[in-house]
């Protein structure tokens, strides 16, 4: 079967409800579940409970924001949560963007690519414990060797044995060079807004990657995320989707600055894309979700009667993925569409 997972909302307000749903998915035979963070509740809290409220699931961050956390604590938190649930973390990481990472965290956006690399090789190397972290790169230097440095800093060596010493890295990555570099360095990638009838627009970045690092395909795991909202009205189900659209083009970043808008151009909404980021950023939010068409929805979602999503699935199935990570609020279908994977 296919990999599936369930992808929860950023919603820090609905806690209750979201751990009710990765317990649910746990139930009925979900393999993994993915928290998020923005600038409200953060990832990996709402997984170590889960690591004590479930018991084979595993659980991923989708993701850890780099820019909020320095590598060797990032790793920290990956050996932690491993250890609590007994071996099920999965690392996903992501440089966020611009707008988040300088109005919210208040530190330079800088050069994301080199930003990742770097702070994947610290990771790997707090994880491994072969000897003491020293790492000397644009972003990061262990120990600190700044001109403001004490001086005091040295090597130190996890004193945390991990239960494993190779967890499974995931990166997001949108754009092309971002997508090439996580499948260069990284376990997986976690896409965002994928549409499986044209895999030609992102599979040459990861191509790229995979020959840098000299690995095939099969030692690489695609996990992209689908919306999904399963009911008899397909109409009623697509406007549920909408706003998510909506959102993430219009809001998820800048003018000139958005990677989510790049990539539905990319696909070749690019004249609807506009239009709903104009209306978005000048405040008519509820306009720019009603531009979002029904073209879009099913091309990236799973929408309407669970018929019509059991042959939709079957598009993901042959776009060479590895697995889904479905974003519902609708547990009273999740065995089903465990079943359809």
């Amino acid at each position: 079967m296919m990999h599936l997972g369930l992808k929860l909302a950023y919603d820090g307000n609905r806690l209750p409800e979201v751990v009710a749903l990765a317990e649910h998915a746990d139930r009925v035979g979900f393999d993994s579940v993915w928290t998020a963070e923005a600038y409200g509740a953060d990832a990996v809290t709402v997984l170590a409970f889960l690591a004590g409220q479930t018991e084979r699931i595993a659980l991923g961050s989708g993701i850890m924001q780099m820019p909020a956390r320095t590598p060797a604590n990032a790793a920290m938190t990956a050996m932690t949560i491993d250890a609590l649930s007994g071996g099920r973390f999965l690392l996903g990481l992501g440089a966020s963007g611009p707008q988040v990472v300088e109005g919210w965290h208040g530190v330079a956006y800088g050069r994301p690519l080199q930003r990742t690399r770097e702070y994947v090789a610290v990771v790997r190397q707090v994880l491994a414990r072969g000897a003491p972290v020293t790492f000397s790169g644009s972003h990061y230097q262990v120990p600190y060797a700044g001109p403001d440095a004490t001086g005091l800093g040295k090597p130190l060596r996890t004193t945390m044995h991990p239960v494993r010493s190779r967890i499974p890295i995931f990166l997001a990555a949108i754009g092309p060079k971002n997508v090439a570099l996580a499948a260069e360095i990284a376990d997986g990638w976690l896409p965002t807004f994928c549409n499986p009838e044209q895999p030609a627009v992102l599979e040459e970045s990861v191509a790229t990657g995979l020959a840098l690092s000299g690995r095939s395909r099969a030692e690489f795991t695609v996990l992209p995320t689908a919306y999904v909202r399963v009911g008899d009205d397909l109409e009623e189900c697509r406007d549920a989707l909408r706003p998510y659209f909506a959102l993430y083009i219009g809001g998820m970043g800048a003018r000139g600055r958005n990677f989510y808008f790049d990539l539905v151009c990319r696909y070749g909404f690019e004249e609807i894309a506009h239009k709903v980021q104009d209306l978005y950023l000048s405040g008519h939010q509820r306009d720019a979700t009603a531009l979002i068409p029904a073209a879009m929805i099913d091309a990236m979602c799973l929408a309407g009667p669970i018929e019509r999503i059991a042959d939709r699935l079957g598009a993901w199935k042959a776009s060479g993925i590895d697995g889904l990570l479905l974003r519902s609020e609708q547990p009273e279908y999740f065995e089903a569409l465990r079943g359809l994977a």
